[in-house]
């Protein structure tokens, strides 16, 4: 597995991450606990040293698994988890309040079953509670060792520039996808000046971009996805628009499209680190062999010109959860 530095911060990563949000939380069935450990170490056996969790997920017992799961090779690993929802459910409110950071932080610490949590992220910024306050907050921790590196998820740039301010920024991590290029127009940029690493979250379009997905496809009833306007069928129906001009790149490369949409984010910066998350080994295999294919100039401008002819379906998230997204 190739490796890369998240910005100017050192912290060095595979180039692709695992995701491990969908094992237990948000897409429907959860895998059984020994089955979901082995799959987190089949891909640490095969080259990821970048795992994404957060107290959120499940709540809790995501961390759980993904400790127990990595416990035999933790000095190997980087594992990056979350703060920042009230008592770490994402339905009750947001609360990064610097005594409620550091519990989150003693907590995950327990059940992640270490001594420090290499990347620490605000899950989603707070307006009640200044950011540098938060970023104060982590600080702190950093400074007593519990935290290796501070991070934020779906903030804007005046967010980023203020929290940088008092302690820097490692990784920002947000949607971006072929079909969700909104951090192309100022995150990015901010990124890139500030020395930061960008992790997107969904590279693959929560399943859409893999090509598997279609209006007929139905979701387990607690399935995320069914509250998303995007994958409404009649969304789903006019996106595949997206997902066939990825598969004639793909056919001509001879991949498949999900390694397409991840080799074409990973052709974007040296400094992005995509975290694709899946329940099936195949999948996981599939994913991986994104890093091997090289997409050339031609290709990405024959993505960009076919790209500009489709106008994308359905907004990403419901009203409530929009709410959430730092501008």
């Amino acid at each position: 597995m190739k490796k890369r530095k998240l910005g100017k911060s050192g912290l060095e990563v595979s180039a692709l991450g695992f995701g491990c949000m969908g094992l237990n939380f948000a897409y429907g069935s959860p895998l059984e606990k020994k089955d979901a450990i082995a799959l987190i170490r089949e891909a640490h056996g095969k080259g990821v040293t970048f795992f994404d969790t957060a107290e959120a997920y499940g709540p809790f017992t995501n961390e759980e698994l993904v400790g127990e799961a990595l416990a035999p090779v933790r000095d190997r690993v980087v594992i990056a988890t979350k703060f920042g929802f009230k008592d770490g459910k994402p339905g009750t409110g947001v609360d990064s309040r610097p005594e409620h950071i550091r519990e989150v932080a003693e907590a995950s610490l327990q059940r992640l079953g270490t001594d420090r949590i290499d990347l620490f992220y605000q899950h989603r910024v707070d307006p009640q509670v200044p950011i540098e306050d938060v970023a104060g907050a982590v600080r702190d921790l950093i400074q007593e060792g519990k935290v290796g590196h501070f991070g934020l998820s779906e903030a804007g740039v005046q967010t980023i520039r203020r929290a940088h301010a008092v302690q820097p920024v490692t990784a920002l991590q947000s949607e971006y996808s072929l079909w969700w290029r909104e951090p192309e127009t100022e995150v990015l940029p901010v990124c890139e000046e500030l020395g930061i690493g960008f992790v997107p979250f969904s590279p693959l379009g929560r399943g859409f971009l893999t090509g598997k997905i279609d209006e007929k496809t139905s979701f387990a009833g607690d399935d995320f996805r069914n509250t998303l306007p995007r994958f409404s069928p009649e969304a789903r129906k006019a996106n595949r628009a997206l997902v066939d001009l990825i598969g004639r790149i793909a056919e001509a490369k001879r991949a498949t499209p999900a390694q397409i949409a991840l080799a074409w984010l990973l052709a974007h910066k040296p400094w992005i680190v995509p975290i694709p998350g899946t329940k099936r080994r195949n999948r996981l295999e599939e994913n991986l062999g994104a890093v091997s294919v090289e997409l050339t100039a031609a290709d990405l401008r024959s993505l960009e010109e076919g790209i500009r002819g489709i106008e994308i379906q359905g907004d990403r998230y419901p009203a409530h959860l929009a709410k959430r997204v730092d501008r």
